[in-house]
This record gives structure tokens, C-alpha cells and sequence, in this order.
């Protein structure tokens, strides 16, 4: 289930809300201008499906938010518990960053916590499978996918050399709730 947590960004263990329904989570992100959305395939998936099904199946979506937004590149990316360099893959976004374009990831399968730093509040977002999430350019923020990630995500680009992570040098990361294995199989 899909969950939204807001902090104070000087209380790491005591969420102000905390919300699960699509609708709640989306308007709450929508006050910050962040992005999220649930979406369906128009078609079923199979495991293992290559890359041009899974996109083939959210096409409408995907031309929807590139026509709405000018992105210019989809891909997806799958990681599993069993991937060989999953520690270090995980450790490379664990600290509050920016990008110079928007962070756009759909949840084809699986889940992963995305965390915004915004106005002195933290917003502690858990996406999961049908969950879209697009975090502006220049929004200070962290991912997890667990010790033990499992997710398949489309990602849309406006440029791929633009999504490059700017490390803030703050560590407000290291003081928040991280995403737990359970959290990350759930999505299965």
C-alpha cells in the first residue's frame, strides 16, 4: 500500500500525517508541486517482459506526459533482492541530492521510497506498483530501495546526461526512516 509521511525536518520520528488513499497522498504532493499519479496497463505484463512490452503497455500515459512535460527519452530499469552490486546501487542516491531536470519514475512492479526535503518539511513517500511519481528539477531529495530491492520502473528523461545527482552535502538523510526489505517485497 502506498503510504505518505510528512515530517518536521528537526523530527525524524514523529510523522505530523501520514496518509495511504491515492487521492490524499496526490493532493498533498500536489501543494509542493510533486507529481502522482496511478496508472494501468492496457495490457497484461508477463514476468520478464523485455522493455518495448512494458512501455508498450502504459503508452498512452507515457505520450500523455511526454506531450504535457516535453520528456524525450523512456526506459526501464528492474532490480531484484538477488542483483550482484544491489549495496552499492542503493548507497548511490541514500543522500539528499538534486537533479537539473525532473525525476520521473513509474512502478511498473515493486516499490521504493522516494524522500523530498521541501520547505522545511520532509515528505516520506512510499510508491509502489501502479504508482507514478515526478519530483521537480532542483528538489532536494533521496531514494531507497532497501537491502533487499525489488522493482521494474519506467523513467522518463528530458535529457539522460541532465539526470545527474548534486549531492546537497547535508545529512538530513541520515536522520530519517529508511525503507524496510518487508516494504520492498510487499510489492511483489
Amino acid at each position: 500500500m502506498s503510504r505518505l509521511r510528512i515530517f518536521d525536518e528537526s523530527r525524524p520520528l514523529s510523522p505530523l500525517t501520514e496518509h495511504h488513499e491515492h487521492a490524499a497522498i496526490a493532493r498533498e504532493l500536489d501543494l509542493v508541486g510533486v507529481r502522482f499519479e496511478q496508472w494501468e496497463a492496457s495490457q497484461p505484463i508477463v514476468p520478464g517482459a523485455s522493455q518495448d512490452e512494458v512501455i508498450a503497455a502504459y503508452r498512452s500515459d507515457i505520450d500523455r506526459l511526454k506531450h504535457e512535460k516535453g520528456y524525450q527519452a523512456v526506459d526501464v530499469i528492474s532490480l531484484t533482492p538477488d542483483h550482484p552490486e544491489r549495496a552499492t546501487l542503493r548507497q548511490k542516491f541514500l543522500s539528499e541530492h538534486t537533479h537539473s531536470e525532473d525525476e520521473v519514475r513509474f512502478f511498473v512492479a515493486g516499490s521504493g521510497q522516494f524522500t523530498l526535503h521541501i520547505a522545511g518539511k520532509v515528505y516520506d513517500i512510499l510508491c509502489e506498483q501502479g504508482d507514478l511519481i515526478g519530483v521537480p528539477d532542483g528538489t532536494r531529495h533521496w531514494f531507497d530501495m532497501s537491502e533487499a530491492p525489488y522493482f521494474v520502473a519506467i523513467r522518463l528523461f528530458t535529457n539522460k546526461e541532465g539526470w545527474v545527482a548534486q549531492f546537497t552535502g547535508d545529512d538530513i538523510a541520515q536522520r530519517f526512516p529508511r525503507m524496510q526489505p518487508r516494504q520492498a517485497m510487499a510489492g511483489r
